[in-house]
């Protein structure tokens, strides 16, 4: 049975919560490099900031978490009992704020990719986006 934490632990817990550099990027950043691509990070001019930007193929790739960005169907977005109005808005809100940073990424002529969380654990995903990847950034506009 798992123990309920305190108040003050779990906000010590959420205050770690990293935005970038996260090890589903991490991984994802290596598989990239090692496949012979070059790209920048962070893009901050660009809505939402990708985490993972070809300038040149106009390809932005977000590396999301399944809990922060409700992955449809995935057991690490299921909702916290506790406080759940608040989780429930905050969560609402991020994937709001998804549609319309992707919707404004569209709308300038950038094709947007999603590597979920959980989607990092496997090898094989990760390989199988990669190589999505490549196609897009090879083939011309």
């Amino acid at each position: 049975m798992k123990r309920k934490r305190a108040p003050l632990t779990r906000s010590e817990v959420m205050s770690r919560v990293k935005g970038r550099d996260t090890r589903p990027e991490m991984r994802l950043r290596r598989a990239l490099h090692a496949a012979g691509l070059r790209y920048r990070l962070q893009a901050k001019e660009l809505p939402g900031r990708p985490d993972i930007v070809f300038r040149r193929a106009k390809l932005a790739i977000f590396v999301h978490g399944c809990f922060w960005h409700r992955h449809p169907g995935c057991e690490h977005a299921r909702m916290p009992k506790s406080r759940l109005e608040f989780w429930r808005t905050k969560l609402e809100t991020n994937v709001e704020r998804d549609d319309r940073q992707v919707a404004a990424l569209h709308a300038a002529g950038w094709t947007v990719l999603t590597l979920w969380e959980c989607e990092t654990r496997s090898e094989e995903t990760v390989a199988a986006f990669v190589e999505d990847v490549i196609k897009r950034v090879k083939e011309p506009r």
